[in-house]
């Protein structure tokens, strides 16, 4: 991907975040650019293949965000890593009300395979952070690492994005994250890796 094309998904992207999607038009973007819309049509053919980009590019963020976490050699500090990761990170679309309103009425279908290629992504690291768990002597042995890693790669998902639930109940997100991992740890730590988590 060219520079310039990163450079006007990560722009766009900034505004989303502040703004929602439906308010800011492609004029918009060009402003903050300060480039033409001739030059920004080189690029994007559309609004629409510009959302899809950026919800590409928010995945490839998250997977590249847990495979670093995951390449520890340390498995006490990938837990660590991950409680920490999971319930702090800002910078996923889903986090934000606004931009997943606008998406499921306006981009119905971009945020469907978002939603997918995430659901996909964090199952996978979620069965390797399993797998590497039972190794380590951190995570039970008895875990179904299939079943599990889709349990929550679907809470992670999808629960996670229902804000209205969530705000009629007088909570915020990053609650509910904390609360949903500390229910993953909890399900899946042996007794030694509790002792880790609850020394942290």
């Amino acid at each position: 991907m060219s520079d310039q094309r990163q450079h006007i998904i990560k722009t766009a992207g900034e505004m989303f975040f502040r703004l929602g999607i439906r308010s800011v038009s492609i004029d918009d973007i060009c402003h903050e650019l300060g480039m033409s819309k001739k030059t920004f049509y080189v690029y994007f053919a559309s609004k629409d293949e510009l959302v899809e980009q950026l919800l590409r590019a928010n995945v490839e963020q998250m997977e590249r965000k847990m495979r670093t976490t995951m390449d520890s050699s340390d498995f006490s500090g990938i837990v660590k890593k991950f409680t920490k990761w999971v319930t702090t990170e800002k910078d996923d679309v889903r986090k934000v009300p606004q931009l997943v309103y606008d998406l499921k009425k306006y981009y119905p279908r971009q945020y469907n395979a978002f939603q997918q290629q995430s659901f996909a992504t964090q199952q996978q690291y979620i069965e390797q952070f399993i797998e590497r768990g039972v190794s380590a002597g951190l995570v039970r042995a008895n875990i179904n690492k299939e079943y599990t890693s889709h349990l929550f790669a679907k809470i992670y998902t999808d629960a996670l994005r229902d804000f209205e639930l969530i705000e009629s109940k007088g909570h915020n997100l990053p609650q509910f994250s904390r609360v949903a991992t500390d229910i993953l740890m909890r399900g899946i730590l042996s007794e030694e890796g509790l002792k880790l988590i609850e020394s942290s």
